[in-house]
């Protein structure tokens, strides 16, 4: 009698999870995409830069500051990073930028002036990167003179690539 109950109450639920999972079948599309992606920042709001000493018989000594860090992110090929500021500097002077690269990445350093924008990062290749390093340095010849507190602003602008 145990055996006969056991038998059935196994038919009995093989139907009942058999009907259970032909009603539940269901098939739903996932459409997705991913577009495209170019996003970097840099953590630093200001940065001084003061020349303060000169070897005799030289220019004055240039200064730098690498306090300053940036990221990026980009799903593309090719993007890019520049920077100019709105105004030059002044008469025997010069500001430069160098930003550290990611794997794969080319930078180079180069001094800013207004006008079009220097390219500081190419090559940004489906990457992405984080504490990279950025570099000012500010150089003057002994014919600028003594330059009172001044300051640029640098605008850095990605250029998405493809």
């Amino acid at each position: 009698m145990i055996a006969k109950f056991a038998a059935r109450t196994a038919t009995a639920l093989s139907l009942v999870a058999g009907m259970a999972m032909a009603a539940g079948a269901q098939t739903q599309t996932v459409n997705f995409e991913v577009k495209p992606i170019n996003q970097f920042s840099i953590t630093s709001t200001a940065v001084t830069l003061t020349i303060t000493t000169a070897t005799a018989g030289s220019d004055p000594t240039p200064v730098s500051d690498a306090t300053s860090v940036w990221a990026v992110t980009t799903n593309q090929t090719n993007a890019k990073i520049s920077a100019n500021i709105p105004t030059d500097m002044p008469a025997g002077t010069t500001l430069g930028v160098l930003l550290a690269a990611p794997a794969g990445a080319t930078s180079t350093a180069k001094n800013l002036a207004s006008g079009a924008a220097q390219d500081l990062v190419t090559g940004l290749t489906k990457v992405k990167g984080n504490a990279l390093t950025v570099t000012y340095t500010l150089s003057a010849t002994a014919a600028a003179g003594v330059i009172a507190a001044d300051s640029r602003v640098v605008t850095y602008t990605m250029t998405p690539g493809t």
